[in-house]
């Protein structure tokens, strides 16, 4: 019976992230409060809806179109933000909640891989705001260095939860295109800015992850097109529209390919 009561609740979860990464938001945030309701001490819920309160504001805003990561002075912040304060209320909401619920089950048992995931999931996510919509590059910095702290010491328990690999994927490939006198100063802060140890870590999340397959996807995607490799960013982008056809930034991309 309790293999059945973890299937199902496995379950809402994927679910909910399937309804994310295809731009339903409301659907998402519905599975996700579903899932808080009936499961009120586990921190994977808060953690998961404010990764839907996140991509919102993200497709809004249209941060995770691929040229951001393409071109330079977008990477770098030049087009000015405008945050939702209310969405940014209930995201805050929904970290404190995740944290406050993995402390306490991480109280219980030290070990609690699940407790520790929605850890590394909240530093993850406030770093990617405090960066990527509040342009606070210093308090990204540091957030992203305990993410992937936390990535790391889950690990250690449990090298096979490929979800957790995605922080140290990201840190290393996305600080690794820095120029080289900012990638000296990032090694000196304790940042990974190593690329091929990025692009490795990625792939396994991006072929063996559950609930950031398709983020891992999405960034190896954007690898591709760095790299000029239009034929594998292409198929990347092609197998994603399919599984999300909800989702225009993969058909948007994909259309700026063939017009090359």
């Amino acid at each position: 019976m309790m293999l059945a009561v973890v299937a199902v609740t496995s379950c809402c979860l994927d679910e909910g992230f399937a309804q994310m990464y295809n731009l339903d938001f409301p659907a998402a945030h519905r599975t996700f409060g579903e899932w808080m309701r009936t499961h009120p001490e586990d921190p994977m819920g808060p953690a998961a809806d404010a990764a839907a309160y996140l991509f919102a504001e993200f497709d809004r805003l249209r941060i995770l179109q691929s040229e951001f990561f393409v071109d330079e002075d977008k990477f770098r912040g030049a087009r000015r933000l405008a945050p939702d304060p209310a969405v940014r209320k209930e995201f805050e909401e929904r970290l404190a909640k995740a944290e406050e619920l993995a402390v306490r089950a991480l109280a219980r048992s030290p070990a609690d891989t699940n407790a520790m995931f929605a850890g590394v999931l909240v530093l993850g996510l406030r770093a990617d705001y405090q960066g990527m919509i509040e342009k606070r590059y210093l308090a990204s910095l540091a957030t992203t260095r305990a993410g992937r702290a936390a990535a790391e010491r889950l690990l250690a328990v449990d090298p096979q939860f490929y979800d957790a690999w995605l922080a140290i994927g990201v840190e290393n490939y996305l600080f690794s295109l820095k120029p080289m006198p900012v990638r000296w100063l990032l090694q000196l802060g304790g940042h990974g800015t190593d690329r091929e140890l990025g692009l490795e870590k990625l792939r396994i999340t991006a072929e063996k992850g559950r609930y950031f397959q398709a983020f891992a996807e999405l960034l190896l995607a954007v690898a591709a097109l760095r790299d000029n490799d239009t034929a594998r960013a292409r198929v990347i982008l092609k197998r994603l529209r399919d599984r999300f056809p909800r989702n225009h930034l993969y058909a948007e991309e994909l259309g700026r390919l063939e017009k090359k």
